[in-house]
């Protein structure tokens, strides 16, 4: 029988408008006790390198986006960023499991996928959904019934998106910070 307390929902609200035109999906948060101090927003955690990627391609600077000394994100300049670029986030799961207590995807059990049509209806300009993950990617194809997902680096074309298949900027994904930025350079060049 399944423990229900076990199931968490996730924590946080899309964040997509009628602007957006990428939307990166992960899988799920990681546990609140591993987010960045008084950072509620997605890629919360401290050691991972999201908001070191975005700094890095937009800013040139890995660290322009991360308060070093307070070991959090400055979220005035990522709101910046994300209104600029006309970004959007949320997760491909709206509710998991967790079979360690840990935030690691191998450990995640899907118990509810995020509806993504509804989500992207709300962005009539969306042009490319960003899959950060192998959990993520195979929920979002499992979602749209593709058989695979598209290789690290590519994409797929669906209903008029573009899905781009992205290392996960987890610092356990065996990939240099600037070698993964280059797969997230190339998609944001192609769209």
């Amino acid at each position: 029988m399944l423990n229900v307390q076990s199931i968490e929902r996730h924590p946080l609200k899309p964040c997509i408008d009628a602007e957006t035109r990428v939307l990166f999906l992960g899988s799920f948060p990681p546990p609140r006790k591993r987010w960045a101090k008084g950072f509620e927003f997605f890629y919360p955690n401290f050691t991972n390198d999201h908001w070191r990627l975005m700094g890095l391609i937009f800013y040139g600077d890995k660290d322009y986006l991360v308060d070093t000394a307070a070991k959090t994100y400055r979220m005035d300049r990522i709101m910046r960023l994300v209104s600029e670029q006309h970004l959007g986030y949320y997760d491909t799961s709206e509710a998991v499991r967790r079979l360690k207590d840990n935030a690691s995807d191998k450990f995640l059990e899907v118990v509810e996928q995020t509806d993504i049509r509804a989500l992207i209806s709300r962005a009539p300009k969306l042009r490319a959904i960003a899959v950060t993950g192998q959990k993520a990617a195979d929920t979002l194809c499992n979602y749209f019934g593709i058989a695979e997902a598209p290789r690290m680096g590519e994409c797929i074309k669906t209903g008029g998106l573009e899905l781009w298949r992205l290392p996960s900027s987890s610092r356990a994904y065996p990939m240099k910070l600037e070698e993964k930025a280059e797969y997230y350079r190339k998609m944001f060049e192609a769209i």
